[in-house]
């Protein structure tokens, strides 16, 4: 029964599309009041990644959660894109994955519970594979299929990354290629085939964690994941926290097979037009930026890469180290700049 069904197809929206828009979530957030504690290293007032908690024995402690509807047709694969989004969140702060919960919502009387255990196999096999042991986790029987998870990791106070720790003239990494929701939002209407959206289902699967290792190894203390806000959102949202304007070449950004000849096509998510509404504002389109390139940019990735603010005379190893370790896809994309009257350029 499992081959019969196309999970993307039962959802108006998947992944990381189906995220609240950053704008309303903005106004939201607004109007809630902010915990403080002398303990708490990161909250949300800069909209990082995860929470960091300073523990007694000094370990900072990390804590998020990610769910999301299937944008993806395979159970077993959403469930892998599901929980490697989730555990991105940690890698993005420089941390350990140490436990994780399911969070699943599911309409048991619609489709058969084997596809709910595929789910939580493959959110099972690639916690599993972050060394984050699987400790249980909620279920509710629901109209809409939904999974992600809760997790809590760990990160060495000289390791910690956050998004408000960019610095002038530092080069901006990005560790995976963009264009995941073109992909994805393309087969859900079969304008593509299964074989031709597979190079954006592989990436969505595949950890940030040896990012993360890279990045600890250079010391880095600034950066982010690029998820449903898009490289423009993310970036704007780096720039603020970090008090500086980052510069972004769209020549130089890293592109999935066939996104750009999609986005020609008309294939813009809606996310993407939401991310325009957020950002519209606070971005610099400057005039010879292509208009494939902006959307590129404003497409909303699931399980993306890490944008990583590195010291300029330290990015060109970095880059070939990323490389040398299988991130094939990973780039150079900008420049860290003193802070002028927008925080993004997209040249």
């Amino acid at each position: 029964m499992t081959d019969k069904i196309r999970l993307a197809q039962l959802v108006e929206a998947g992944g990381c599309s189906a995220k609240l828009s950053p704008a309303d979530l903005e106004k939201v957030l607004g109007t809630v009041p902010l915990p403080e504690h002398p303990d708490i290293i990161v909250g949300s007032q800069t909209h990082d990644d995860a929470g960091v908690l300073r523990m007694k024995d000094g370990t900072y402690m990390i804590q998020t959660t990610d769910f999301f509807p299937p944008m993806v047709d395979n159970p077993y694969e959403f469930g892998q894109v599901a929980a490697a989004n989730a555990l991105s969140d940690v890698y993005a702060m420089g941390g350990k994955p140490i436990t994780a919960l399911s969070l699943v919502m599911f309409p048991s009387q619609v489709l058969s519970l084997d596809i709910l255990s595929q789910m939580l196999k493959g959110g099972s096999d690639k916690a599993d594979e972050a060394g984050a042991l699987m400790m249980g986790g909620h279920t509710i029987d629901d109209d809409i299929v939904k999974y992600g998870l809760a997790v809590t990791g760990t990160v060495d106070p000289e390791n910690l990354a956050t998004n408000a720790n960019a610095k002038i003239g530092d080069k901006l990494i990005l560790t995976k290629a963009l264009g995941t929701a073109v992909l994805t939002g393309a087969r859900k209407v079969d304008m593509i085939s299964e074989l031709e959206v597979k190079p954006a289902v592989e990436s969505m699967i595949e950890l940030n964690n040896i990012a993360c290792d890279t990045m600890n190894s250079y010391k880095v203390k600034g950066a982010t994941d690029v998820t449903g806000f898009a490289l423009l959102g993310h970036s704007f949202r780096f720039a603020d926290a970090s008090d500086v304007t980052f510069r972004i070449e769209s020549s130089e950004l890293p592109v999935l097979p066939k996104a750009l000849e999609l986005i020609d096509l008309g294939a813009i998510p809606g996310g993407a037009m939401r991310n325009l509404a957020f950002v519209k504002d606070r971005v610099q389109f400057l005039p010879s930026l292509r208009d494939n390139l902006k959307w590129l940019a404003l497409d909303p990735q699931t399980s993306g890469g890490l944008l990583i603010s590195v010291a300029a005379d330290k990015a060109e190893d970095m880059l070939d180290e990323l490389k040398g370790k299988g991130l094939k896809y990973s780039s150079i994309v900008g420049e860290v700049l003193h802070p002028g009257d927008k925080r993004v350029l997209l040249a």
